[in-house]
């Protein structure tokens, strides 16, 4: 995907990403834990990290704006997500907002020497990369586009065969940096053709994150990892090395070993709300609605995607589950 996104790695990029805080999140899926177990939709992902959506996400961002302050804070974005990432968000009681991991990225920043000291080099502080949401170009209020929201939506079309990379980079080759609605800088179509087929190949990732399987999944996984903190097997502070540390140490301690192979056979969801496993899982839904240059919304100008949309957002996520 990084070559799509841009032809070559920057300086600005390339250093810092061999800071041994940023090589952690080669081990720290996107998928936040649900390619461990045996649902057939997450079987044959490929390896996509947290390493892999920060490069490109820096590679976006550098991409349209050539601007080293915003291109890093894209790079840093994710360098406080803890192993199996959102599952730690259900696991702090967040998981409709899904924020609760992104705390602490300015901490393990500035306790990183190598990160620190190429900073001071090039004059840049802290506070110019710690926060990307002051980039609207690097992130911006859903559902407006930007770089993070588009690089796991483009990552994922292509991961899970919705789309080819040939459509995929006809999107991106599409897209430019202009004013929406409200005056400020946005990630936008030129074209209303491409951002419609976009839009609705987005959103059929949106269902995904949505799925009964992903749901059961994450939830499943934060209660195992909250049950063995508890019994001390693990600490909160272990969720923040590499997801292979943290299955090694699920794996020394026979009760955990037993929880933890008991999560990688989950293959089957059941519905059913007199099982006494069941439970209703709720979870926030992701979706892009994009801007079209000179034109508006997606969902103002496409009849479909805006029937579509609508459809997404009345889903119901109040079926109880249970999964074997």
């Amino acid at each position: 995907m990084w070559d799509i996104y841009h032809s070559d790695i920057p300086n600005c990029i390339s250093h810092l990403a061999t800071a041994s805080a940023m090589q952690r999140l080669k081990d720290v899926g996107m998928h936040c834990g649900c390619e461990y177990t045996s649902f057939p939709m997450f079987q044959g992902l490929s390896n996509y990290t947290r390493y892999n959506h920060s490069i490109g996400c820096a590679l976006i961002v550098w991409h349209f704006t050539h601007d080293e302050r915003q291109t890093i804070a894209a790079l840093l974005h994710d360098i406080a997500t803890p192993t199996f990432a959102h599952v730690v968000d259900f696991l702090n009681g967040d998981h409709i907002k899904q924020e609760s991991t992104e705390k602490g990225t300015a901490d393990i920043i500035s306790n990183s020497t190598e990160i620190m000291r190429t900073l001071s080099a090039w004059n840049i502080t802290l506070e110019d990369v710690a926060d990307y949401h002051q980039y609207p170009v690097a992130d911006n209020d859903s559902p407006r586009l930007s770089a993070d929201r588009l690089e796991y939506t483009l990552s994922n079309i292509i991961n899970y065969h919705i789309a080819p990379r040939t459509a995929v980079k006809e999107w991106y080759e599409d897209l430019t940096i202009g004013k929406n609605e409200e005056g400020q800088d946005e990630l936008m179509f030129q074209n209303a053709e491409a951002a419609e087929t976009f839009s609705m190949a987005a959103l059929r990732t949106s269902y995904i994150y949505i799925a009964d399987e992903d749901r059961f999944a994450m939830q499943t996984l934060a209660e195992l990892l909250k049950r063995h903190i508890s019994r001390g097997i693990l600490t909160m502070t272990d969720l923040y090395q590499t997801e292979t540390q943290v299955i090694t140490l699920l794996n020394q301690d026979p009760e955990a070993r037993q929880d933890w192979q008991h999560y990688q056979s989950l293959h089957i969801i059941h519905r059913d709300s007199t099982h006494h496993e069941a439970k209703v899982i709720h979870s926030k839904k992701r979706y892009i609605n994009p801007y079209i240059q000179n034109k508006g919304r997606a969902s103002k100008l496409f009849k479909s995607f805006s029937q579509s949309l609508s459809t997404f957002l009345s889903h119901p996520l109040n079926t109880a589950l249970w999964g074997e």
